[in-house]
């Protein structure tokens, strides 16, 4: 609208156009009224809207014969209001007009403010805004406070400006062909729904301009390889029958579709004997969206797409609709029931996904997230029994161990220094057992072997995945596919707007506006300083759970009671680590919400820019949550240097003393910290709340029922499919779906060296994790927009990422977290037999306590029954009796060496085979090479033989004594009429041609 009142004026020429129109308008190319519609069932085909010109619509129109055939001159699109009967059978519960011809391939929903009388929507609709305005407060001068009076008119003015808006947007999509219907008189109080019907014409328009590859009527046979190979998988496909969904898609072919590119020029080579089922929903709305985008207000102050639209509340929601319903037998059968039965039920979890099914209803991107969660869960298998071998041989050698037999001796008299300052007093080593025993379960000489399983158990998933992608790509036709740059989203139009509109009184507008740099130096500057910010609260909030553990320890050993002076340890470390655990799922609600706000500072221009940036911020704030604690415990809980020895400890703030590991090592509270921490994410927030919060909503709903003065079941019954869709859940991208996946993936593989159980419960978790989000795609989501994509974008990199580092830190786990490396340097450089006989006695120092700092030694008396007066340590130091008393010793410069050695020896050598077997598997599969290239072979003899189909109906046209100019024609860009007829002769002549090459 512009200051001076035009959109109003032409807004009322048109409402005043329209007062003779009771029942549905049909719209030109420039908004008018045509005319009266005579029954608001039937179309009016005796309308044609007026095309724009071809300079206009920047369309170049080449070498193209049939016009009206192939999509550029526009049928009749009509913005309608619903009329539909009761009768849902004549709708198709909402999927279609009124007609039940056209199907509703997107829907549009916007707020309405109801009349308090029963008029229709088409009276309301006949009055321009300031009319309205005008008699509202000409009827009621005397009723309403003024003040209350302005609210309401300037409410009124917000509801018309968006009406205007809907109005020229609507009419713009009329342009563009589509067809519209308006439905206003719904069960929904407040929400009207425009149903938009994409034309056969604009689909192939829309899908040529967007290179859709579709299948030509060209079938060839697809080989697997040789003959043993085609044995092997016709032995694998019927072994593992059972196992495969019952869907059409996944059953074997030895044929395949020829693809190519739609054009409305070459339609001949495609079949089109059933129009209707040609393009499939998923492509009919991914068309329709892309006209959504594209179409702009421009009548406004400033251009508007349809992001913007939804921004600023013009419509509320933008949405395709579900194929239909999910339940009830006597429904028709439909993608969206077979999904529900064959993926989204529990009772088929032991079955393969039918991710081509999924591909065909949710498009490619949502594809290959559940074909990488598929891959991902399959290779958790092997990795889950070598865990559990693992672990059972630990189990199996933990009454032959002989450090652990050493420690559990009561004949070994040996008196350890205490725990804490003060209230703690000495104890014996022998009631460490439990702790050591438990402690070889994870740190036995089966870990090493684990660790480098894993580490290249990580670099065979990867190629694996590449592998199975490049099959998808081939086989959904994705070869060639590159992902053009996306519309800007609506943020950044609005931020340009207003850097438009500072800079219109400033300067002459030269070029298109655009944000720099120098314009997002603030949210940069903001971005650094919140991502240091909150990493920083989240090393305060583990430093926080130390000085917990530090005095609650000191606390419990104060008890009088005897059985919790025994059992401090487990409880202080079972508490932090819940303590722990409920800290990291509050606070990655809240660094999701700070990633997202981040990332809108940064205004960035596409969806893709946003998503990457997003997922970034995200991944480096939840990592840093999810492993701090973790990493503090594998690496600084267990150092002395940090931790310091009896008479000259490290304390935080003077007065807390830091903690150290029990004598058994800190890989026992490394795993129960881990184990904690995963299961603990896993059960509450990937599948408890995903499963009750929607339960709750639900109930909630049903509760509210209850108390409504109608039956809730009675007005679902009437409900529109369209309506009940508006109720779903708003779609809100993968990015939660692979977080919690990826760093699932961080804890089976970054500290897998400490938990050999972790592959096996994250193959449990993703086994209710698949099946739990088909359930949330299918029923409890709207149907999400059909992204093309050839590969799963940035995640593949934080894959890879979290391989190689994963590598460094089991190396430094096993090295400086475990007794591995001390026991190895034991046996070869100190045992006199060479055996692990003594090794106890030789990792512990001595310490006079007569050395003790003044006010540290214990206050209570022993109660071992004699005086201490040398107490033991795990340190490597000099005892007291030498002349360099408490130093470092020898023996201590060995093991360091020997942990350094063994730290580039693993990296280097687990590195090297990592990226031995990344070269020896080729990321392409050779007969899916083999196939791609025989796909452009077969290409470019499918347009030969055409080419030399249309020049030997030439020849045969000269040699009756047609024109031979037609032949200098074939090429041209302005055919003459002789070439169209070629054109459609050689067109019939290959269209006959379906044989397998």
């Amino acid at each position: 609208m512009d200051e001076n009142g035009t959109g109003h004026r032409k807004t009322s020429e048109r409402d005043d156009a329209r007062e003779a129109c009771k029942g549905c308008f049909v719209h030109s190319s420039s908004g008018d009224s045509l005319g009266k519609v005579q029954q608001p069932t039937e179309m009016r085909r005796n309308e044609k809207y007026t095309p724009l010109p071809i300079k206009e619509k920047r369309v170049d129109i080449i070498n193209i014969k049939g016009i009206e055939d192939i999509g550029y001159v526009q049928q009749d699109s009509m913005i309608l209001n619903s009329l539909c009967p009761e009768d849902d059978t004549q709708c198709g519960q909402g999927l279609y007009f009124h007609d039940g011809k056209r199907k509703v391939d997107y829907i549009l929903t916007y707020h309405i403010k109801k009349p308090s009388g029963s008029k229709k929507y088409s009276s309301r609709f006949s009055e321009n805004a300031l009319a309205r305005s005008i008699r509202r407060s000409r009827h009621h001068p005397s009723k309403k406070d003024p003040e209350i009076a302005a609210q309401d008119l300037s409410m009124d003015y917000h509801e018309d400006d968006k009406r205007f808006r809907r109005e020229e947007f609507e009419g713009n999509l009329t342009e563009m062909g589509l067809e519209l219907e308006r439905d206003e008189d719904t069960k929904t109080p407040g929400v009207g729904f425009v149903k938009i019907h994409a034309p056969w014409n604009v689909l192939c328009r829309e899908a040529e301009f967007m290179k859709i590859k579709m299948p030509t009527k060209k079938v060839y046979e697809v080989k697997q390889g040789s003959n043993l190979v085609e044995k092997i998988n016709a032995f694998i496909n019927k072994v593992t029958e059972p196992l495969h969904p019952n869907v059409e898609e996944n059953r074997i072919t030895t044929v395949k579709h020829l693809s190519y590119p739609f054009s409305r020029e070459k339609q001949h080579l495609f079949d089109l004997s059933d129009k209707d089922s040609f393009f499939d929903s998923k492509t009919r709305s991914s068309i329709v969206y892309e006209i959504l985008k594209r179409t702009k207000c421009t009548k406004a102050k400033y251009s508007m797409g349809m992001t913007s639209l939804l921004a600023n509340g013009v419509y509320t929601a933008a949405y395709p609709l579900h194929d239909g319903d999910t339940n009830g037998e006597n429904r028709a059968p439909n993608d969206r029931k077979l999904l529900y039965e064959e993926w989204a039920s529990y009772s088929v979890f032991y079955k393969y996904q039918p991710i081509d099914l999924i591909r065909k209803y949710f498009g490619e991107k949502i594809g290959l997230y559940f074909a990488w969660l598929g891959v991902y869960t399959q290779m958790l298998i092997p990795a889950s029994i070598i865990g559990i071998i693992v672990f059972l041989y630990g189990c199996a050698t933990v009454d032959d161990d002989i450090p652990s037999m050493e420690m559990c001796d009561k004949r070994n008299n040996i008196t350890m220094c205490p725990l804490c300052d003060k209230v703690c007093g000495y104890w014996k080593l022998s009631t460490g057992c439990a702790t050591a025993r438990a402690s070889h379960l994870f740190d036995n000489p089966a870990t090493v072997f684990f660790s480098i399983f894993m580490a290249l158990w990580a670099t065979m998933f990867m190629e694996h995945w590449k592998r199975r992608q490049m099959r998808l790509n081939y086989k959904w036709d994705l070869t060639g596919f590159e992902e053009e740059e996306d519309h800007p989203r609506a943020e950044y139009e609005f931020r340009v707007m207003q850097k438009t509109l500072k800079k219109e009184g400033k300067f002459k507008k030269t070029e298109k506006e655009k944000l720099t740099c120098r314009d997002r130096m603030p949210a940069y500057v903001t971005n650094l300083v919140m991502m240091l910010l909150m990493i920083g609260v989240t090393f305060a909030i583990v430093f926080g759970v130390i000085l917990y553990r530090v005095s609650t320890k000191a606390a419990l050993a104060m008890s009088s009671n005897p059985v919790t002076r025994s059992n401090v340890r487990l409880t202080v470390k079972a508490t932090a680590a819940i303590i722990n655990l409920v800290i990291i799922l509050i606070l990655d609600e809240v660094y999701g919400a700070i990633a997202r706000w981040l990332t809108l500072l940064e205004v960035p221009k596409t969806d893709k820019s946003f998503e990457e940036r997003l997922i970034f911020k995200t991944f480096i704030l939840k990592f840093v949550n999810a492993f701090t604690p973790i990493i503090y415990i594998a690496f600084f809980r267990g150092s002395k240097r940090l931790v310091g020895r009896p008479g000259n400890y490290v304390y935080a703030f003077k007065s807390f003393r830091m903690e150290e590991c029990a004598h058994g090592g800190c890989l026992m509270e490394l795993c129960i910290q881990l184990s904690i921490t995963m299961l603990g994410k896993q059960l509450i927030q990937n599948n408890l709340f995903e499963i009750g919060i929607p339960k709750l909503k639900k109930l909630i709903r049903y509760i509210k029922s209850k108390r409504r003065p109608f039956q809730e079941e009675e007005r679902e019954k009437k409900l529109q499919h369209y309506e009940t869709d508006y109720f779903l859940d708003p779609f809100a991208g993968l990015t939660p779906e692979y977080m919690e996946m990826i760093i699932q993936f961080g804890f089976v593989t970054l500290f897998v060296a400490s938990f050999p159980l972790a592959p096996l419960f994250a193959l449990l978790n993703n086994i209710i994790e698949i099946r739990l989000d088909a359930k949330k795609f299918v029923t409890e989501l709207r149907r999400p927009i059909a992204a093309r994509a050839k590969d799963i974008g940035i995640w593949y990199n934080i894959l890879r990422g979290i391989g190689k580092i994963a590598v460094i830190i089991n190396a430094f786990v096993i090295s400086f977290t475990s007794d591995f490396i001390p026991r190895l340097v034991y046996q070869y450089m100190y045992s006199p037999d060479g055996s692990m006989h003594g090794f106890v006695n030789h990792t512990l120092s001595y310490f006079n306590v007569s050395h003790f700092q003044e006010g540290t030694e214990p206050h209570i008396p022993s109660n071992l029954g004699y005086k201490v007066e040398i107490c033991r340590y795990k340190d490597y130091r000099e005892p007291p009796w030498s002349p360099s008393a408490y130093d470092i010793s020898k023996e201590f410069w060995a093991v360091l060496a020997a942990r350094l050695a063994f730290v580039i020896v693993f990296q280097n050598v687990v590195m090297f085979m990592s990226d031995f077997v990344d070269w020896l598997i080729p990321d392409i599969p050779k007969d899916i090479s083999q196939q791609i290239h025989k796909e452009k072979i077969l290409m470019v003899e499918l347009f030969m033989k055409e080419e030399q189909g249309k020049l030997n109906m030439l020849e045969s046209l000269v040699g009756r004594g047609k024109d031979p100019k037609g032949m200098e024609n074939c090429n041209s860009h302005s055919p003459s009429p002789q070439a169209h007829e070629l054109k459609g002769s050689a067109v019939s002549l290959n269209a006959q041609n379906v044989d397998i090459l």
